[in-house]
Protein backbone atom coordinates (compact mmCIF):
# COMPACT_ATOMS: atom_id res chain seq x y z
CA UNK A 1 0.00 0.00 0.00
CA UNK A 2 0.99 3.30 -0.55
CA UNK A 3 0.19 5.08 2.73
CA UNK A 4 2.09 2.20 4.71
CA UNK A 5 4.05 3.58 7.50
CA UNK A 6 6.94 1.61 9.18
CA UNK A 7 8.50 2.17 12.67
CA UNK A 8 11.39 0.80 13.95
CA UNK A 9 11.09 -0.18 18.02
CA UNK A 10 14.47 1.46 19.61
CA UNK A 11 13.93 0.29 23.02
CA UNK A 12 11.94 0.95 26.08
CA UNK A 13 9.64 -1.84 28.36
CA UNK A 14 11.13 -5.11 28.02
CA UNK A 15 14.36 -4.18 26.15
CA UNK A 16 13.59 -5.60 22.76
CA UNK A 17 15.36 -5.37 19.96
CA UNK A 18 15.00 -3.77 16.16
CA UNK A 19 12.20 -4.78 14.69
CA UNK A 20 10.50 -3.44 11.19
CA UNK A 21 6.31 -3.58 11.19
CA UNK A 22 4.09 -2.41 8.10
CA UNK A 23 0.66 -1.68 8.12
CA UNK A 24 -0.91 -3.81 5.32
CA UNK A 25 -4.06 -2.71 3.83
CA UNK A 26 -6.50 -5.45 5.04
CA UNK A 27 -5.67 -7.64 8.09
CA UNK A 28 -7.21 -10.80 9.40
CA UNK A 29 -6.99 -10.88 13.12
CA UNK A 30 -4.11 -13.82 14.74
CA UNK A 31 -3.86 -12.60 17.99
CA UNK A 32 -5.18 -11.96 21.03
CA UNK A 33 -5.06 -8.95 23.10
CA UNK A 34 -3.66 -9.54 27.08
CA UNK A 35 -6.04 -8.90 29.49
CA UNK A 36 -6.08 -5.63 31.51
CA UNK A 37 -5.79 -5.11 35.57
CA UNK A 38 -9.60 -4.53 36.97
CA UNK A 39 -10.78 -2.07 39.24
CA UNK A 40 -10.19 -3.22 42.88
CA UNK A 41 -11.94 -1.88 45.98
CA UNK A 42 -12.09 -2.76 49.30
CA UNK A 43 -15.54 -3.11 50.35
CA UNK A 44 -17.47 -3.64 54.16
CA UNK A 45 -20.82 -6.07 53.75
CA UNK A 46 -23.40 -5.37 56.39
CA UNK A 47 -25.97 -7.43 57.41
CA UNK A 48 -29.34 -6.68 58.08
CA UNK A 49 -32.51 -8.14 58.62
CA UNK A 50 -35.60 -8.27 56.54
CA UNK A 51 -38.22 -8.02 58.51
CA UNK A 52 -41.62 -6.37 58.73
CA UNK A 53 -41.42 -5.52 62.32
CA UNK A 54 -38.88 -4.55 64.84
CA UNK A 55 -39.17 -5.15 68.46
CA UNK A 56 -37.45 -2.45 70.46
CA UNK A 57 -37.26 -1.65 74.33
CA UNK A 58 -34.80 -1.74 77.04
CA UNK A 59 -33.34 -5.08 77.76
CA UNK A 60 -35.43 -7.44 80.31
CA UNK A 61 -38.52 -5.73 79.28
CA UNK A 62 -40.12 -8.66 77.15
CA UNK A 63 -39.82 -8.45 73.73
CA UNK A 64 -38.29 -12.03 73.16
CA UNK A 65 -41.41 -13.33 75.31
CA UNK A 66 -43.38 -11.73 73.08
CA UNK A 67 -41.95 -13.26 69.71
CA UNK A 68 -42.08 -16.18 71.08
CA UNK A 69 -45.54 -16.36 71.86
CA UNK A 70 -46.78 -15.00 69.04
CA UNK A 71 -44.62 -16.82 66.40
CA UNK A 72 -42.72 -20.47 66.77
CA UNK A 73 -39.35 -18.54 67.12
CA UNK A 74 -37.56 -19.81 70.26
CA UNK A 75 -35.48 -17.07 71.73
CA UNK A 76 -33.54 -17.65 75.20
CA UNK A 77 -35.68 -15.72 77.91
CA UNK A 78 -34.24 -15.52 80.93
CA UNK A 79 -34.91 -13.09 84.02
CA UNK A 80 -31.64 -11.03 83.02
CA UNK A 81 -30.21 -8.44 81.43
CA UNK A 82 -28.82 -9.03 77.43
CA UNK A 83 -30.27 -12.45 77.49
CA UNK A 84 -30.82 -12.47 73.51
CA UNK A 85 -27.50 -11.02 72.03
CA UNK A 86 -28.34 -11.75 68.20
CA UNK A 87 -31.67 -10.54 66.77
CA UNK A 88 -34.21 -13.14 66.58
CA UNK A 89 -36.89 -13.62 63.45
CA UNK A 90 -40.44 -15.27 64.19
CA UNK A 91 -42.77 -15.69 61.17
CA UNK A 92 -46.39 -14.41 62.74
CA UNK A 93 -49.56 -15.97 61.55
CA UNK A 94 -52.30 -13.62 61.65
CA UNK A 95 -55.03 -15.97 59.90
CA UNK A 96 -54.57 -18.39 56.66
CA UNK A 97 -52.27 -16.79 53.98
CA UNK A 98 -51.57 -13.53 56.38
CA UNK A 99 -48.58 -13.43 58.20
CA UNK A 100 -45.54 -10.94 58.85
CA UNK A 101 -42.03 -11.43 60.09
CA UNK A 102 -40.85 -9.72 63.30
CA UNK A 103 -37.39 -9.12 64.26
CA UNK A 104 -36.87 -9.25 68.53
CA UNK A 105 -33.94 -6.62 68.75
CA UNK A 106 -31.72 -7.26 71.29
CA UNK A 107 -31.93 -4.98 74.32
CA UNK A 108 -30.64 -1.53 73.21
CA UNK A 109 -29.02 0.84 76.11
CA UNK A 110 -28.54 3.88 76.66
CA UNK A 111 -25.15 5.41 74.53
CA UNK A 112 -26.46 2.38 71.65
CA UNK A 113 -25.79 4.84 69.06
CA UNK A 114 -22.33 5.58 70.00
CA UNK A 115 -21.74 1.96 70.22
CA UNK A 116 -22.37 1.29 73.82
CA UNK A 117 -22.44 -2.25 74.27
CA UNK A 118 -23.56 -3.53 70.69
CA UNK A 119 -25.22 -1.08 70.02
CA UNK A 120 -24.65 -0.31 66.29
CA UNK A 121 -24.57 -4.32 65.29
CA UNK A 122 -28.09 -4.48 67.09
CA UNK A 123 -29.35 -0.86 65.42
CA UNK A 124 -28.56 -1.26 62.21
CA UNK A 125 -31.35 -4.54 61.85
CA UNK A 126 -33.75 -1.70 62.27
CA UNK A 127 -33.16 0.07 59.58
CA UNK A 128 -34.89 -2.74 57.06
CA UNK A 129 -38.40 -2.42 59.65
CA UNK A 130 -41.30 -0.83 58.03
CA UNK A 131 -42.67 -0.67 61.69
CA UNK A 132 -41.72 -0.08 65.16
CA UNK A 133 -43.29 -1.73 68.32
CA UNK A 134 -41.54 -0.02 71.51
CA UNK A 135 -42.24 -2.25 74.40
CA UNK A 136 -41.57 -1.04 77.90
CA UNK A 137 -42.21 -2.13 81.39
CA UNK A 138 -44.54 -0.49 82.51
CA UNK A 139 -44.42 -1.97 86.12
CA UNK A 140 -40.87 -0.46 86.58
CA UNK A 141 -39.87 -3.63 88.26
CA UNK A 142 -36.02 -2.87 88.03
CA UNK A 143 -36.77 0.63 90.05
CA UNK A 144 -36.95 2.39 85.92
CA UNK A 145 -39.21 5.11 85.24
CA UNK A 146 -41.32 3.88 82.16
CA UNK A 147 -41.52 7.06 80.66
CA UNK A 148 -37.66 8.00 80.80
CA UNK A 149 -36.86 4.41 79.16
CA UNK A 150 -39.04 5.30 76.60
CA UNK A 151 -37.46 8.73 76.19
CA UNK A 152 -34.17 7.15 75.89
CA UNK A 153 -35.15 4.55 73.47
CA UNK A 154 -36.40 7.18 71.18
CA UNK A 155 -33.23 9.47 71.73
CA UNK A 156 -30.97 6.41 70.71
CA UNK A 157 -33.30 5.84 67.51
CA UNK A 158 -33.03 9.25 66.85
CA UNK A 159 -28.96 9.58 66.97
CA UNK A 160 -28.27 6.31 64.90
CA UNK A 161 -30.29 7.56 62.23
CA UNK A 162 -33.13 10.23 62.03
CA UNK A 163 -35.04 8.34 59.29
CA UNK A 164 -35.09 5.44 61.08
CA UNK A 165 -36.85 7.43 64.38
CA UNK A 166 -39.90 8.45 61.68
CA UNK A 167 -40.83 5.14 61.38
CA UNK A 168 -44.41 4.54 62.06
CA UNK A 169 -44.19 2.97 65.94
CA UNK A 170 -46.83 1.95 68.70
CA UNK A 171 -46.04 2.09 72.01
CA UNK A 172 -46.78 -1.09 74.17
CA UNK A 173 -46.81 -1.30 77.51
CA UNK A 174 -45.61 -4.83 79.18
CA UNK A 175 -46.14 -6.43 82.42
CA UNK A 176 -49.50 -4.95 82.98
CA UNK A 177 -49.87 -8.35 85.36
CA UNK A 178 -47.44 -6.84 87.75
CA UNK A 179 -48.67 -3.37 87.28
CA UNK A 180 -50.87 -1.08 88.88
CA UNK A 181 -54.07 0.42 87.08
CA UNK A 182 -52.45 4.08 87.98
CA UNK A 183 -48.84 3.46 86.32
CA UNK A 184 -50.96 2.24 83.02
CA UNK A 185 -53.16 4.78 82.79
CA UNK A 186 -50.46 7.33 83.50
CA UNK A 187 -47.81 6.22 80.78
CA UNK A 188 -50.88 5.67 78.31
CA UNK A 189 -51.16 9.90 78.90
CA UNK A 190 -47.76 10.34 77.85
CA UNK A 191 -47.55 8.47 74.85
CA UNK A 192 -50.59 9.17 73.29
CA UNK A 193 -49.76 12.93 73.72
CA UNK A 194 -47.02 12.96 72.13
CA UNK A 195 -49.01 11.17 69.30
CA UNK A 196 -48.52 7.53 69.40
CA UNK A 197 -51.17 4.44 69.67
CA UNK A 198 -50.88 2.60 72.95
CA UNK A 199 -51.28 -0.97 73.45
CA UNK A 200 -51.40 -2.58 77.13
CA UNK A 201 -50.33 -6.28 77.14
CA UNK A 202 -48.71 -9.10 79.13
CA UNK A 203 -46.40 -11.38 77.30
CA UNK A 204 -46.64 -13.85 79.93
CA UNK A 205 -50.20 -14.40 80.33
CA UNK A 206 -51.21 -13.51 76.68
CA UNK A 207 -53.53 -11.16 77.79
CA UNK A 208 -53.54 -8.33 74.85
CA UNK A 209 -51.31 -9.75 72.51
CA UNK A 210 -53.95 -10.85 69.94
CA UNK A 211 -54.82 -7.20 69.68
CA UNK A 212 -51.23 -5.70 69.23
CA UNK A 213 -50.73 -8.63 66.60
CA UNK A 214 -54.24 -7.37 64.36
CA UNK A 215 -53.04 -3.57 65.16
CA UNK A 216 -49.61 -4.58 63.37
CA UNK A 217 -50.74 -6.38 60.65
CA UNK A 218 -53.62 -3.36 59.42
CA UNK A 219 -50.57 -0.68 59.99
CA UNK A 220 -48.47 -3.03 57.73
CA UNK A 221 -51.35 -3.44 55.25
CA UNK A 222 -50.83 0.50 54.77
CA UNK A 223 -47.31 1.09 54.72
CA UNK A 224 -45.08 0.63 51.54
CA UNK A 225 -42.39 -2.54 51.30
CA UNK A 226 -39.62 -3.27 53.19
CA UNK A 227 -36.84 -0.33 52.16
CA UNK A 228 -34.33 -1.79 49.24
CA UNK A 229 -31.34 -0.26 48.29
CA UNK A 230 -29.88 -0.22 44.83
CA UNK A 231 -26.79 0.55 44.05
CA UNK A 232 -25.82 3.56 42.65
CA UNK A 233 -23.10 3.70 39.30
CA UNK A 234 -20.74 6.49 38.95
CA UNK A 235 -20.31 6.97 34.62
CA UNK A 236 -16.56 7.95 34.15
CA UNK A 237 -16.58 11.45 32.03
CA UNK A 238 -14.10 11.15 29.24
CA UNK A 239 -11.24 13.26 29.56
CA UNK A 240 -11.00 16.27 28.12
CA UNK A 241 -7.53 16.47 27.17
CA UNK A 242 -6.30 19.26 25.10
CA UNK A 243 -8.22 22.56 24.05
CA UNK A 244 -8.35 21.62 20.39
CA UNK A 245 -10.63 18.39 21.25
CA UNK A 246 -8.19 15.96 20.12
CA UNK A 247 -7.50 12.48 22.64
CA UNK A 248 -3.62 13.32 22.43
CA UNK A 249 -1.03 16.04 22.55
CA UNK A 250 2.42 16.05 20.43
CA UNK A 251 4.95 17.97 22.11
CA UNK A 252 8.52 18.26 20.43
CA UNK A 253 11.62 18.70 22.01
CA UNK A 254 15.36 18.42 21.41
CA UNK A 255 14.63 16.37 18.25
CA UNK A 256 12.22 14.29 19.99
CA UNK A 257 8.47 13.58 19.30
CA UNK A 258 6.52 12.93 22.66
CA UNK A 259 2.82 11.51 22.13
CA UNK A 260 0.99 11.65 25.68
CA UNK A 261 -2.45 10.37 25.47
CA UNK A 262 -4.50 9.47 28.55
CA UNK A 263 -5.62 6.10 26.90
CA UNK A 264 -2.31 5.31 25.45
CA UNK A 265 -1.03 3.82 28.85
CA UNK A 266 -4.01 0.62 28.21
CA UNK A 267 -2.98 0.54 24.72
CA UNK A 268 0.81 -0.24 25.83
CA UNK A 269 -0.54 -2.66 28.33
CA UNK A 270 -2.85 -4.53 25.92
CA UNK A 271 0.53 -4.64 23.11
CA UNK A 272 2.44 -7.98 23.03
CA UNK A 273 5.68 -6.41 22.13
CA UNK A 274 7.43 -9.69 21.08
CA UNK A 275 4.08 -10.68 18.78
CA UNK A 276 3.90 -9.09 15.37
CA UNK A 277 0.09 -9.20 14.53
CA UNK A 278 0.04 -7.38 18.03
CA UNK A 279 2.58 -4.67 16.78
CA UNK A 280 1.14 -4.31 13.42
CA UNK A 281 -2.55 -3.58 15.49
CA UNK A 282 -0.65 -0.99 17.20
CA UNK A 283 0.69 0.93 14.28
CA UNK A 284 -2.77 0.79 12.79
CA UNK A 285 -4.40 2.17 16.09
CA UNK A 286 -1.67 5.29 15.91
CA UNK A 287 -3.34 5.75 12.08
CA UNK A 288 -6.89 5.23 13.23
CA UNK A 289 -6.32 7.87 15.88
CA UNK A 290 -4.70 10.53 13.68
CA UNK A 291 -1.42 10.69 15.82
CA UNK A 292 0.92 9.09 12.48
CA UNK A 293 -0.57 12.89 10.29
CA UNK A 294 -0.18 14.66 13.14
CA UNK A 295 3.09 13.97 13.36
CA UNK A 296 3.72 14.62 9.57
CA UNK A 297 2.30 17.97 9.93
CA UNK A 298 4.37 18.97 12.70
CA UNK A 299 7.35 17.91 10.22
CA UNK A 300 8.51 14.35 11.32
CA UNK A 301 11.54 12.86 9.39
CA UNK A 302 12.55 9.19 8.63
CA UNK A 303 14.72 8.82 11.45
CA UNK A 304 13.09 10.69 14.16
CA UNK A 305 12.65 9.60 17.39
CA UNK A 306 8.85 9.30 18.78
CA UNK A 307 8.42 8.62 22.58
CA UNK A 308 5.15 7.44 23.88
CA UNK A 309 5.66 6.54 27.72
CA UNK A 310 8.17 4.37 28.06
CA UNK A 311 8.66 3.29 24.44
CA UNK A 312 10.82 4.76 21.66
CA UNK A 313 10.50 4.72 18.39
CA UNK A 314 12.34 5.06 15.11
CA UNK A 315 10.27 6.73 12.49
CA UNK A 316 10.58 5.11 8.94
CA UNK A 317 8.29 5.33 5.99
Amino acid sequence: SDNDQHIVAKGGRGGWGNQHFATPTRQIPRFAKPGLDGEEYEVVLELKLLADVGLVGFPNVGKSTLVSVVSSAKPKIANYHFTTITPVLGVVKVEEEKSFVMADIPGLIEGASDGVGLGHAFLRHIDRCRLIVHIVDVSGSEDRDPKEDFIAINKELVNFNEDIAKRPQIAVANKIDMATDEQVQEFKEFVEEQGYTFFAMSAVTSVGVQDIVYEVWNRLEKLPPIKEYTPTFVKKEKETFSPDGKDFKITMNAGVYYVDAPWMESVLVGTDIDDYESLQYFQRLLRQKGIIDELEAMGVNEGDTVRILEFSFDYIR
